[in-house]
């Protein structure tokens, strides 16, 4: 039995600022994504290409970190569509390997980058589109950004680490995971 008033929850996953690691990693639970399938209804996900919620969530599963205006908008929507948020992997949780450009100032990082490099265009010009989302100051953790219910440690999180988190969750538990499953690979 869930936890949940449905008879099946709904999943929805998003992915931010990241390398598509830890949802790479909910597909390492090789056959037991048979079980997760029984277990609740995917909602909005890169996996099924939906895009917009036509309700709210269960679960909601957050990897990567905010970079980006777009970034913010996007986890501030989502926590609204999700009952309970999951903070997945470094990136989501501390921001990870793109927080590396914290170390920087956004201006030195654009000017390193654009105006500095090599370029096989010649001289380099910062890209100022509309259309490009503003980029912030620096990647910020999705913590810091709304409010997160779990956290689920690991660059990436093994399969096995992601599966036992879910399905505690899924089956009325606090997701707690034994030492051994949370590494960084």
């Amino acid at each position: 039995m869930n936890a949940f008033t449905a008879p099946k929850p709904r999943l929805a996953t998003i992915a931010l600022t990241g390398c598509f690691g830890c949802h790479m990693s909910l597909l390492d639970i090789d056959e037991r994504i048979l079980e997760l399938a029984e277990l609740v209804e995917l909602d909005v996900s890169p996996f099924d290409d939906k895009k917009t919620f036509d309700q709210p969530v269960d679960v909601g599963f957050v990897e990567g970190g905010c970079s980006n205006e777009h970034n913010v908008k996007q986890l501030q929507e989502f926590r609204k569509q999700c009952r309970v948020l999951i903070a997945v992997g470094a990136c989501a949780i501390n921001g990870g390997v793109p927080a590396m450009r914290n170390t920087v100032s956004l201006r030195d990082c654009l000017e390193h980058v654009y105006l500095d490099g090599l370029s096989l265009d010649g001289p380099g010009v910062i890209p100022n589109d509309a259309e490009l989302p503003l980029l912030l100051d620096r990647v910020y953790p999705s913590h810091e950004v709304v409010k997160i219910d779990y956290f689920l440690p690991g660059c990436p999180p093994s399969g096995d680490a992601i599966w036992g988190g879910l399905k505690a969750l899924l089956t009325g538990h606090i997701p707690a995971l034994p030492y051994v499953l949370c590494k960084y690979e």
